[in-house]
């Protein structure tokens, strides 16, 4: 009797199994009990398929949860770590983050500014790009949210000195050394030219007709002043030029001392060996 009645449910379940799908467009309240128990089963089976991958999607979104929970944590402790190098507080960073958007929010309103109107702004962004690169030698510039942030406003201002029209913005009358310390850099750094001195193979360049030599320049020559804006590649070739045959020459001096040093020493102790 048992062995029977374990056949006859296996009979029952796997019969639905079995049997011939049910029409989908048949209503379910024409169906037969047949094949109501063939429908019911398979929705049972799309049921327990979708409770599987709900379960198995569940438990993925568990495990990314705690590795991004893992992931946000050594992402802290990294940038605790930075903090501590650098030696930077919230109340600092706050403030550097203060400053910088001050000063990108200025650049980006300048940039926006029409060309024929963007001239008697660059003293304003001589003076954003000075306070930028003052900020830019602060350890805190380092941090990952400052670095390429630095980098982008640098060249939003390099953008619009590139705007800036090409031509003369003036000219300069050479005065005497020792009333004027004229010299291209100093005359570079003047309120009246560039206001950086650094900016002396601008002068230079545009005035290689009367100048031979960056290091000579004469009382009265009417130098031509170019606009302001970052060096053109021919002034950077220019003064890497300057500076690598200024380093050649003091080589050259410091080994022609030493000789002659090394012959006043030979001398002097020839001079010795002969009173012997």
């Amino acid at each position: 009797m048992k062995t029977f009645l374990l056949s006859l449910a296996a009979v029952l379940v796997v019969t639905p199994m079995l049997a011939q799908p049910v029409d989908p467009n048949k209503r379910d309240e024409d169906l037969t009990k047949s094949e109501a128990d063939i429908r019911i089963a398979e929705w049972t089976n799309k049921v327990n398929a979708l409770q599987s991958e709900y379960d198995a999607a569940n438990s993925a979104t568990t495990q990314l949860n705690t590795q991004l929970t893992q992931l946000m944590n050594d992402a802290k402790k990294c940038n605790d770590d930075i903090y501590a190098l650098l030696g930077a507080t919230d109340a600092s960073v706050a403030d550097f983050r203060e400053r910088l958007g001050r000063i990108e929010s200025r650049v980006r309103e300048i940039d926006r500014t029409s060309n024929d109107q963007l001239a008697p702004l660059i003293p304003e962004v001589k003076t954003l790009e000075t306070q930028l690169n003052g900020m830019r030698k602060e350890k805190l510039a380092l941090l990952p949210e400052f670095y390429n942030k630095i980098i982008d406003i640098a060249g939003m201002i390099r953008r619009i000195y590139d705007r800036v029209p090409k031509a003369s913005s003036g000219s300069y009358t050479v005065g005497t050394w020792a009333k004027d310390r004229d010299c291209l850099w100093n005359i570079a750094g003047k309120d009246q030219t560039y206001n950086d001195p650094r900016m002396w193979p601008k002068i230079y360049m545009a005035n290689r007709d009367q100048i031979r030599n960056p290091d000579l320049i004469y009382p009265g020559q009417q130098l031509a002043i170019p606009a302001a804006g970052p060096k053109s590649d021919d002034e950077l070739r220019a003064e890497r030029l300057y500076y690598r045959r200024k380093r050649v020459a003091a080589a050259a001096a410091a080994r022609r001392v030493a000789s002659e040093r090394t012959q006043q020493v030979d001398q002097q102790e020839a001079g010795s060996g002969n009173k012997k």
